[in-house]
């Protein structure tokens, strides 16, 4: 098993602090006595039903090497992020749980998370991946997985990926399927599939840092955040856009070869399976690059934990192992994180080109602000593509309403 230059000088700093002030014998004594001490300690690790079985495994290496003991408790992920919370600083919670990279600014806010020392180990991973879970220069989460949104094609309905919105279009009409282009959308908007598109005409959500991290400052304003609703507004009125298109109307219409493409994420894969496919770069409708959000998946240590160090160990050496990221890469069929786990999983078209859309997205915001946003992002995207908005007047009302919202 290999073990990184980082942690073995953590430990061995231990080791020498615990030495100090004795002679030789006191200080080999103080030395095993603590090495005995950190390798025989016990892990909580919190999981949820679809990574317990991978991170089980891993569990089982570190104890057998280590002589550690590592207690699973099983979570519905759904409930993980606010227990966390909750018990962290009561004492009661995990040392380390799964969890995803945007969670971090709440965690971080209530002061439940310590820093993951990736070490030499950083450049090993795929770097939208470590950026996700950076904040003020610290890396906060051992990062397994990233998931995002392509544009997902039927072959046997269109042969080239099209660059942009109008070859999309153009291409879906030539088809001569129902819908040219599938986006779901409903009655409450969906700014998560629409991001990339809006990005394209350079109108980001926040302000984004040299490393990556977002600032409060919201960017999507002006005339750029014009141009995007405008767009939206003319795409509406055309019928190509159109909140009666959910997200189930979505996915059943093109398993059903009535639309050449849609915009979607590796979740989506199984409900296709009779269709051949090929997973492209999402089209620009504006002038830059379209795109999506990234999500990462990740392990968390607790910030209350008292054995810190040898929860490092476990998530530096044994879940970030490529049998251990293949196996959590083969349980929920999002690319790993680790970059040659990730070229492995690459022989597989599909996942090669979600990866390939991946390593061009941009984080998914994990700052509290985020939380302010969605609720007027995506009823007014929906008003103004139904046309009950007008875009420039709404566009600027949603900035108004989310900026008195950030400073309530």
């Amino acid at each position: 098993m290999r073990r990184s230059i980082m942690m073995a000088g953590a430990v061995g700093l231990t080791l020498t602090l615990a030495a100090c002030g004795s002679d030789a014998s006191e200080s080999e004594e103080s030395t095993e006595t603590t090495a005995a001490a950190e390798e025989t300690g016990t892990l909580t690790v919190w999981v949820d039903e679809t990574r317990q079985a991978a991170v089980e495994s891993a569990a089982a290496s570190f104890e057998e090497e280590t002589g550690a003991d590592v207690e699973l408790v099983l979570k519905n992920f759904e409930d993980i992020r606010t227990d966390f919370i909750a018990q962290v600083p009561t004492g009661e919670g995990p040392d380390i749980t799964v969890g995803a990279h945007d969670w971090l600014g709440e965690l971080l806010t209530n002061g439940v998370v310590a820093p993951v020392e990736l070490g030499d180990m950083t450049g090993d991973f795929e770097d939208v991946s470590v950026e996700a879970f950076t904040a003020d220069g610290q890396v906060y989460g051992l990062p397994y997985a990233i998931e995002n949104i392509a544009l997902i094609r039927n072959t046997a309905l269109a042969d080239e990926a099209p660059a942009t919105w109008d070859d999309a279009i153009a291409a879906g009409e030539e088809s001569g399927a129902t819908y040219p282009l599938l986006i779901q959308t409903g009655t409450e908007g969906d700014p998560y599939t629409y991001y990339p598109f809006q990005t394209s005409f350079d109108a980001p959500v926040f302000e984004q840092n040299e490393d990556g991290s977002y600032s409060p400052e919201i960017a999507m304003g002006g005339d750029n955040g014009h141009a995007y609703a405008e767009w939206l507004q003319e795409q509406g009125e055309a019928g190509l856009l159109s909140t009666d298109m959910t997200y189930d109307i979505a996915v059943e219409a093109f398993a059903n070869g009535e639309s050449p493409f849609i915009i979607g994420g590796p979740w989506m894969i199984e409900s296709f399976a009779d269709l051949d496919l090929a997973v492209d770069p999402i089209p620009t409708a504006g002038d830059d690059v379209a795109q999506p959000f990234v999500g990462v998946q990740g392990f968390y240590v607790s910030a209350q934990s008292e054995n810190t160090l040898l929860a490092n160990d476990f998530l530096v050496n044994y879940m970030s192992t490529d049998e251990a990221q293949t196996a959590l890469f083969e349980s929920g069929a999002r690319p790993p994180a680790l970059t040659s786990a990730a070229d492995a999983a690459s022989s597989d078209p599909i996942v090669a080109g979600f990866r390939e859309v991946g390593a061009e997205a941009v984080p998914m915001p994990s700052i509290p602000e985020m939380g302010s946003v969605w609720a007027f992002w995506g009823v007014t995207e929906a008003n103004i593509i139904s046309g009950t908005s007008e875009p420039v007047e709404a566009w600027d009302k949603m900035i108004s309403d989310i900026e008195g919202a950030l400073d309530s």
